[in-house]
């Protein structure tokens, strides 16, 4: 049996879960391999819907260019029911939200992960299979089978199921995955078709019986390339796979299914029945049939093993929820594991991981399973509300163990999303910024408001003790910048500021007062933010308390050595 040297993760699994996972452990440093068992990326638009919180995902990571030329933006949706327009529901989030909906199929978010992983060094080890694995307090040993038929024997210090909802490491884990199926069956197809509708543009189109329930439905999400869609309609019972899906190994039938799949003729059918104006169906990629479960672990993870993505939840795909939530998952996992690889974490920062995410997946679970059956048109929260919400701007992480009491203060709090704002002016530019342009591609970042910060301020005088207290509890990893209120005026140059080893801190001023207003910031402020975008303590200036400071990093980061 071949042995290899130790690597710090093992991916298993490289979908966008998986290929999130190891690029963001590769950009910060850490070592990692990801393997997947199929030869080659899968060319079918399975999730297709990129939601506004991932996208700022992407921003952070310094990938968001890429993606959002690839895609498609989302308008809205037309709703239809027995042949009349119902509702026309405009896709719009508040003006501060950098980012809006976009479409873009699976292949190609695979792709753009894929190519962003290379930028590292580091490849999907494809047609490489975890066969087995087995975990002790240091480390995972892991068993794989190769492309050449080779077994493989890989010691490493953690691993990441990222293998979708037939998972060998959440089988291997012994977690439990409580749920249940729909019995209804569907039919997807990528698929170009010759209407008119207005591009961007969902349809949503069903049939109502004599009682009022659905017999009939098709859903449209827009692509990119002209008139071309990614469709999901019923199956006809002559291409049920519900007698093989009975049949399942592990009892689990979600996702595409084997067997027979829709011809041409078996979509332009549907669009005969359902499409709200005469369209001819045609230049068919790829078609199969579709099953959905609901189910949720009871964890995710144990020991140095953990789970995300469809390992760990899967849902009904309304709302397109299920991909942005299982690359979120990574996310929230990768910049803990980083630390935690370089004995940088504190020991109870990867149990942030479940406390974390698993509400979050809890209540997709339990809300697309509401939205499957009761429509999301029947939503009892107001529109706005249900469009932030589904735009995953609404997750946070109060009463998280590794953020600070939330309180009960205005704006943001800790644990939740760090919002972006426009209007900021830095040294030597002569255009307004973006706080995520700030933020971007940094990791911890203590962020300093106030009206200024001179030797002869309150909040000056402090900064030294300060800044040298982010620094050393997080040995080195937070970056620190100050932002100015808007009307601090000319005595509040900070390019005089030193910071006590010598380097300057950069310096960017509300010019639009947007920060102050979004961040509910009426008096000096610290705000941590941390590596996934979320509020990690929020702390007075007046007077600066490095005290409060150290005790939230001593959450986060492992001690510091003694001199």
């Amino acid at each position: 049996m071949a042995h290899t040297y130790a690597t710090d993760v093992l991916v298993v699994g490289a979908g966008p879960v998986g290929l999130t996972a190891a690029a963001e452990l590769r950009r910060r440093g850490g070592r990692c391999r990801i393997v997947d068992r199929l030869p080659a990326r899968l060319p079918f638009a399975k999730a297709v819907g990129i939601q506004p919180r991932t996208l700022e995902v992407w921003d952070r990571m310094g990938m968001v260019r890429a993606a959002l030329e690839a895609a498609v933006p989302m308008r809205g949706q037309f709703l239809y029911v027995n042949g009349v327009e119902k509702a026309r529901t405009e896709l719009s989030v508040p003006p501060e939200v950098p980012y809006g909906f976009a479409a873009l199929p699976q292949y190609e978010t695979e792709r753009i992960l894929d190519e962003f992983l290379g930028r590292f060094g580091t490849a999907v080890e494809r047609g490489t299979e975890l066969v087995s694995f087995t975990q002790d307090a240091d480390g995972v040993t892991c068993r794989l089978h190769t492309p050449s038929g080779a077994q493989e024997e890989l010691r490493t210090r953690y691993l990441v199921g990222c293998d979708g909802a037939h998972s060998i490491v959440r089988k291997g884990l012994g977690l439990t995955f409580e749920g249940g199926a729909f019995a209804e069956e569907y039919m997807l197809a990528d698929v170009r078709v010759d209407w008119d509708l207005p591009p961007g543009y969902n349809l949503r189109a069903m049939h109502l019986d004599d009682e009022g329930a659905v017999d009939d439905v098709l859903v449209c999400i827009p692509l990119p390339g002209r008139g071309r869609y990614r469709m999901s309609m019923m199956v006809p019972p002559e291409l049920s796979t519900a007698r093989q899906d009975a049949a399942a190994s592990d009892g689990i039938t979600h996702g595409l299914q084997g067997g027979r799949g829709p011809a041409l003729a078996d979509i332009q059918a549907v669009l005969d029945r359902l499409s709200p104006q005469p369209t001819t169906a045609f230049d068919i990629r790829w078609t199969s049939v579709f099953r959905i479960s609901h189910r949720i672990v009871d964890r995710y993870g144990d020991g140095r093993v953990f789970v995300a993505g469809d390992a760990a939840h899967i849902h009904p795909p309304t709302g397109a929820q299920g991909m942005n939530t299982g690359i979120q998952d990574a996310w929230n996992l990768a910049w803990k594991l980083a630390l935690a690889c370089a004995g940088a974490a504190h020991p109870g920062l990867l149990a942030g991981y479940d406390a974390e995410r698993r509400p979050v997946g809890e209540e997709v679970v339990g809300r697309t399973v509401r939205h499957a059956v009761e429509g999301m048109e029947n939503d009892p929260d107001d529109p706005a509300t249900v469009m932030m919400r589904e735009a995953q701007l609404l997750v946070g992480y109060r009463g998280s163990p590794t953020v600070d009491p939330a309180g009960d203060g205005r704006g943001p709090r800790p644990g939740d999303r760090a919002p972006d704002c426009a209007g900021l002016t830095g040294p030597g530019t002569a255009y307004p910024m973006r706080l995520y342009d700030v933020l971007r591609e940094r990791d911890h970042v203590l962020l300093l408001y106030g009206a200024g910060f001179g030797p002869g301020s309150e909040t000056g005088s402090g900064l030294d003790e300060l800044v040298r207290t982010a620094r050393e509890s997080s040995g080195g990893r937070m970056d620190v910048c100050l932002v100015l209120a808007a009307d601090a005026g000319a005595g509040a140059d900070a390019h005089a500021i030193v910071e006590a080893d010598g380097t300057t801190l950069p310096v960017y001023t509300d010019g639009r007062g947007e920060f102050a207003r979004l961040y509910a910031a009426e008096e000096p402020t610290a705000f941590v933010i941390r590596p996934d975008g979320y509020l990690g303590a929020r702390l007075p200036l007046s007077p600066p308390a490095p005290r409060p400071l150290a005790a939230h990093l001593a959450a986060v980061f492992a001690a510091s050595p003694p001199n």
